[in-house]
Parts: structure tokens; C-alpha cells; sequence
């Protein structure tokens, strides 16, 4: 994620986190089709597809999504809140080279506390 925001900037970058349960196992970048990259951010829909597609063949499943803010905060924006679908799934944010990671709830979005593990 932090070399995918880094190759985009000042454009954000987004992606796929895939997994089981509260475990990322992975984070699929994905093309970044928002009318203005520079400020927002909308997942290839054909990467989504693809993910989904993939998971009901037995591979890992979409836990989430993450993307970057070159010029903002690390948490969700007010776009971000505008946009959230409210389903519980894991949204990553890429800012200033750290990773912050959220819950998107049925009202808000809720921090989560993350432990990398190597290996």
C-alpha cells in the first residue's frame, strides 16, 4: 500500500484488501477511475468483479478497500463518509508514508487497532 500511494502521488492510490475475517492477507492495487484522481478515489470496477469472482472460487475474500490521501488526514474525509456503504468492511488509508486502518460502520467510521505480523 505505501509503494502504491508513493507511485501515484499526487494522484491517490486505491486497492483491494483481501483475507479472512479481521486478518489482511493481501492488498490488490487496483486503478484508480475517479473523474478527478487527484482528489477521490473510485476502485476499477472490473478489479472488484474480479476479486469477488475469485473469492467464491475458493480464494481469499474482499475484507475491504484502501486508498491514499497525498494531501490529507490519516482517516477518513468527509468524501469518504459521503461515499461509505455503511458494510462493516475494513477501509486502509495511505498518508504521509504510515497506515491507518478503519471500520466502515452503519453510522461512522470506527478506528481499529492493527499488529503487523512477518512470516
Amino acid at each position: 500500500m505505501l509503494d502504491a500511494a508513493a507511485v501515484a502521488a499526487p494522484r491517490e492510490a486505491c486497492g483491494i484488501l483481501l483475507g479472512e475475517g479481521a486478518r489482511i492477507d493481501a492488498a490488490l492495487p487496483a486503478a484508480n477511475v475517479a473523474a478527478d484522481p487527484l482528489r477521490h478515489f473510485e476502485i476499477d470496477p472490473a478489479a472488484l468483479i474480479a476479486a469477488h469472482r475469485a473469492a467464491r472460487a475458493g480464494g481469499p475474500r474482499v475484507v475491504g478497500y484502501y486508498h491514499s490521501h497525498p494531501g490529507g488526514e490519516p482517516r477518513p474525509s468527509a468524501t469518504d463518509r459521503a461515499c461509505a456503504a455503511g458494510d462493516g468492511r475494513v477501509w486502509a488509508i495511505v498518508c504521509r508514508g504510515d497506515v491507518t486502518f478503519w471500520r466502515d460502520g452503519a453510522s461512522r467510521f470506527e478506528a481499529l487497532p492493527y499488529r503487523v505480523r512477518h512470516g
